[in-house]
């Protein structure tokens, strides 16, 4: 029933932007992206940039990820326009569904509007160099999206610090989203590229009986009172506001990556209700003139990879040197009420890579420990090795705390993670990561993207 709810959700939204569009404009794009595979991928010599039109080009190309872990690599379709209706905006909208084989799924719509007085060309008819990437809080951005999940094999060992691997549990997991945010750059405060955002999604889940044979399943193993949220599967409304901070200091030799973020969970089983706010700083010293490419540029929807809001055009593969040291600390706390709890499907995880792909404790399983509280840190230098493969080392130390624990630094937990990854152009970045130096051995990540590189964020699912 949500799926159907979701799919009819994109169908308007896909009908929305395409009447929009004038529709001789969107037969021109098909039109030319034919004219691209044609081009690119008559021979085998050009199977880089054949495998680029696939993945990237628009309006139609094919969508690709690590859907999350342990639910393995999905592909499948996607659809992306970009509109300029007037010299003052820019509007994008994209859909795409993707399919792993082990049965895990994911599809969504998702629209921007840019507010720009730059016009968008409509119809490219030639392959453009691409232009620089510029600094996108200039402009402020309006998000809607629909996006629905399944995740059928998912792991919980117990919530806190302290909880065993022996204890592990397997379930499944489907969530819904609906909902839109916004970025506003505060101008008074440019020098800071300071600016406000919020959010709000309506957020609905489903506890599924998990697929690992193996493993014994959480309802049979965990209760109501040990795994909140087993029972019930409360929706929430989810509202949330922060400031961002990225000013580039000394030069540019000194870039901060600032997020406050405060969010309320509101749910008709008020036992569930709870406000949550996260704390993000991030601290990055470029080796070179250069950093990485950008993983994230708000004003693209995930399945596109423009290099800014006035260009029509992906970045192509770059073979400048760059690389980084970095710094970083991101802390959570989660409040409650009398007798209330955070569903467990809401808690923060550690440990190789949460359920939006994050890393964290690199060097333990996959969702190994899991709180309503945490607290991480990560000191990591990455640099470029040839065009654009890139190596990194990393060491991270963290913890989870359980709803009445105090979150503070004693007893973290530590991991050395060496790796390399691949940014190419507007390909979803590919990471490949060997993490040790915890008591429970070694564990080896390996992660797609989920959106362009270069292109949006997806909406959080946690």
């Amino acid at each position: 029933m949500k799926l159907g709810c979701v799919l009819a959700a994109m169908a308007m939204m896909a009908h929305g932007a395409i009447a929009f569009a004038q529709e001789g404009t969107l037969h021109a794009e098909v039109r030319v992206e034919r004219e691209h595979i044609k081009e690119d991928c008559d021979k085998i010599k050009k199977l880089h940039s054949c495998a680029a039109t696939l993945v990237i080009d628009h309006p139609f190309h094919i969508a690709l990820g690590s859907i999350a872990p342990l639910n393995g690599f999905g592909a499948g379709p996607a659809f992306v326009i970009n509109r300029a209706p007037n010299e003052n905006w820019r509007t994008t909208f994209s859909a795409d569904a993707v399919y792993a084989p082990g049965g895990a799924w994911r599809a969504g719509g998702y629209f921007k509007g840019i507010h720009t007085d730059v016009q968008l060309p409509q119809v490219v008819t030639k392959r453009a160099k691409p232009a620089p990437v510029i600094r996108v809080s200039e402009y402020p951005v309006f998000s809607g999206y629909v996006q629905a999940i399944s995740l059928p094999n998912l792991t919980f060992y117990g919530i806190g610090a302290n909880t065993s691997k022996d204890d592990i549990a397997t379930y499944g997991l489907k969530e819904t989203i609906l909902g839109g945010s916004a970025n506003l750059p505060l101008g008074r405060f440019a020098s800071w590229r300071m600016s406000l955002f919020a959010d709000a999604n309506a957020r609905m889940f489903d506890v599924l009986s998990g697929t690992h044979h193996d493993t014994e399943q959480l309802s049979a193993r965990f209760t109501e009172t040990t795994a909140p949220g087993l029972a019930t599967e409360p929706a929430f409304m989810q509202i949330g506001e922060g400031v961002r901070l990225r000013p580039f200091l000394f030069n540019d030799r000194l870039q901060l990556r600032y997020t406050f973020n405060f969010q309320h969970f509101i749910s008709p089983q008020s036992d569930y209700s709870f406000n949550r706010w996260t704390i993000d700083l991030s601290h990055e010293v470029p080796i070179y003139d250069r950093s990485a490419p950008e993983v994230r540029l708000e004003t693209n929807s995930p399945n596109g990879c423009l290099a800014g809001p006035t260009t029509d055009k992906c970045p192509s593969v770059t073979r400048d040197r760059w690389g980084a040291f970095s710094v970083r600390m991101l802390a959570s706390k989660a409040m409650v009420g009398d007798g209330g709890a955070v569903p467990f499907y809401l808690q923060r995880t550690l440990g190789g890579s949460d359920l939006d792909g994050n890393r964290a404790l690199a060097t333990y399983a996959d969702y190994r420990f899991r709180g309503p509280h945490l607290i991480l840190l990560q000191e990591m230098v990455e640099r470029s090795i040839w065009g654009p493969f890139g190596g990194f080392l990393q060491a991270e130390q963290g913890k989870v705390a359980a709803q009445n624990e105090p979150l503070n630094f004693a007893r973290l937990r530590h991991s050395a993670t060496i790796g390399c990854t691949l940014r190419a152009g507007g390909f979803p970045m590919l990471t490949m990561a060997w993490g040790t130096g915890g008591p429970e051995g070694t564990h080896i990540v390996i992660t797609m993207d989920t959106s362009l590189l270069g292109g949006g964020s997806r909406p959080s699912l946690h």
